[in-house]
């Protein structure tokens, strides 16, 4: 079979991929030394439009209009552009084996790609309910999402199941973008989560309350502690039924699961040190293994700010942490170096007419503020998290730009707070005095 060579390989092809290839030209790889290994058949794009736009009954977004790096802000990398600066796109190309020893990967048609520095941005896989068993699982009509292809597949159900019921399994971000959408699809719209809240990873429970009681409004119905232990199927072989644990069964013409991710490092298994579930790295993106980095949701990495070791599933640190790699792997060969990454936390969502902004660290006390009443015609309200003292994280709803840069500039600043009363006053103003 065919032997590829190259000087830089990126493996993966999401929105790190993107970002990553941009900065490569821009620090003047030459053409042909770059190549990018995907096993979608579709050049980097950004990945959120699959949970939003994607989706949408009117005009909804579709490629190429969302490839990177427009999510951003910036250029959008049409095939054409990578043709253009001589970058290789091998696409629908799954690498099955790496050898890191031999910098050598080989895909499943048996090529061989040859490098000298090796990004390994594979990114996340989607958590199954088929890996825990669960009966019936594996029904047509049970979606997941992840690539462009899964969002089509959910895209032709959603429009040949017009006015039908969906039952949407976990209440994180992919849970309340995708009931959002299906309720402005005129689906009828049940999730079901097992935590006592939504977002439990960094909603507290009155930010929670808040969008649930908005969707409630919209008309999605929630149900609570519980799960889904079972399918059944009507005689085409699609799902009918979704059986809680709690005894409830419930309808369903279409489901989708958000469960979560596993980040895919699987093939660099004992090659590499690993830390909390990814591959370790330093603040270059650079692991144990010489000429290998590690960028995005499978990279552990120093948190500068709060001084310890963390993996972040975002596609903000997704682009940040290749443009950051990029450089490093340039300025090295050039015996210099780059700033240390420095990275404040930043997580964000869009759903019916509500859009949040989310910077820091979400632990410690937590002071609420502003107008957070699911019935308001335009909720604007917020929360910051205190500990020892300081304010480290901070959460806003319906902020315009500049109350979000003020949050994000406050979050970075950790300013001391003397009296909370005060800060619940004062609300967005004390974010926008740094």
């Amino acid at each position: 079979m065919a032997e590829h060579s190259f000087k830089y390989i990126i493996v993966g092809g999401g929105v790190s991929a993107g970002y990553a290839a941009r900065e490569f030209v821009k620090q003047g790889v030459k053409p042909g030394e770059l190549a990018i290994i995907s096993k979608e058949a579709v050049a980097p794009y950004e990945r959120p439009a699959l949970s939003k736009a994607y989706l949408f009954p009117e005009s909804p977004a579709r490629l190429p209009g969302f490839h990177t790096c427009v999510g951003s802000g910036g250029e959008r990398l049409l095939p054409e552009w990578y043709n253009e600066k001589g970058v290789q796109l091998h696409l629908s190309t799954e690498i099955v084996k790496a050898d890191l020893a031999a910098k050598s990967l080989t895909s499943a048609k048996g090529e061989t790609f040859k490098y000298q520095t090796l990004v390994i941005a594979t990114g996340s896989t989607v958590i199954r309910l088929t890996d825990f068993g669960v009966e019936g699982a594996d029904a047509k009509n049970i979606f997941y999402l992840r690539e462009v292809d899964d969002a089509d597949k959910l895209y032709e159900a959603i429009k040949g199941k017009k006015n039908g019921k969906a039952v949407v399994v976990g209440g994180g971000y992919i849970g309340l973008e995708l009931s959002a959408v299906l309720r402005l699809n005129n689906i009828d719209v049940t999730m079901v989560y097992p935590e006592p809240w939504c977002m439990p990873r960094l909603f507290t429970a009155e930010i929670a309350a808040f969008y649930e009681g908005y969707y409630a409004n919209k008309g999605v119905n929630i149900i609570k502690g519980t799960v889904a232990t079972g399918f059944t199927s009507n005689s085409d072989g699609e799902v009918k039924e979704v059986k809680l644990k709690d005894g409830r069964v419930l309808e369903a013409d279409i489901v989708v699961v958000g469960v979560g991710g596993r980040p895919q490092i699987s093939l660099f298994k004992g090659q590499v040190e690993e830390e909390k579930g990814g591959i370790k790295t330093d603040s270059f993106f650079k692991t144990n293994v010489s000429n290998v980095y590690a960028v995005g949701d499978v990279a552990t990495f120093p948190l500068k700010l709060y001084n310890e070791v963390r993996r972040v599933e975002h596609v903000d640190h997704a682009r940040k942490s290749a443009e950051q790699a990029a450089k490093a792997i340039i300025a090295a060969e050039a015996g210099k170096t780059v700033e240390e990454y420095d990275y404040l936390p930043y997580f964000y969502s869009r759903s019916f007419d509500l859009s949040w902004q989310f910077y820091g660290d979400n632990v410690g006390d937590t002071v609420l503020f502003g107008d957070n009443n699911p019935a308001s015609s335009k909720p604007n309200f917020g929360t910051y998290w205190i500990k020892d003292g300081k304010v480290i994280g901070a959460f806003l709803e319906g902020g315009t730009p500049d109350e979000n840069k003020a949050i994000a500039k406050v979050a970075r600043a950790l300013p001391a707070v003397k009296d909370v009363n005060q800060l619940a006053k004062e609300g967005i103003t004390f974010a926008s005095k740094f």
